[in-house]
């Protein structure tokens, strides 16, 4: 039996990601950020989204990209997160959103395998759309790292 899972997809760089329509909370174009002291280089900052602090990861230097400026195509998206047991909302900042589809098979295959240190534990499986990879997040992984948990403690 197929999965008819939905999923927002969002592009960084030239690659191709998504992450589950149901564990997004709203899509927002960029805005001013509260800086905080001492942070990792990817945690930009927090918003104000409907009056709670949101704390805002940059998708791009999470996954060790170079860094990239805003463009009239750039996005926010914030998502519901389980961390140490605790459901919070926390905020990646996007290249573009595409579009809520469905992928173009109804499973996931798990993420490759390489026999390297290459860290594979934030990547729920990929997919296809229009042919297409799309590397399909587990959110609840991609945020379990440390650092980021100070972050949302802090905010």
């Amino acid at each position: 039996m197929a999965d008819h899972t939905q999923y927002v997809t969002l592009g960084v760089a030239d690659s191709l990601f998504a992450v589950p329509v149901a564990r997004v909370q709203e899509i927002l174009e960029p805005q001013p950020l509260a800086k905080m002291p001492r942070a990792p280089a990817d945690f930009l900052g927090v918003i104000d989204v409907r009056g709670q602090s949101v704390p805002v990861t940059d998708l791009r230097l999470r996954l060790a990209m170079p860094a990239a400026e805003d463009t009239l195509d750039t996005r926010i998206i914030v998502l519901e997160v389980e961390i140490e047991g605790d459901q919070r909302k926390v905020a990646l900042r996007a290249d573009r959103v595409f579009e809520v589809a469905e992928l173009d098979t109804g499973s996931l295959e798990p993420p490759a395998r390489m026999g390297t240190r290459w860290q594979a534990d934030c990547v729920a499986g990929v997919g296809r759309r229009n042919g297409a990879f799309v590397t399909v997040f587990d959110l609840d992984r991609l945020f379990a790292v440390e650092d980021v948990e100070a972050n949302v403690a802090a905010a």
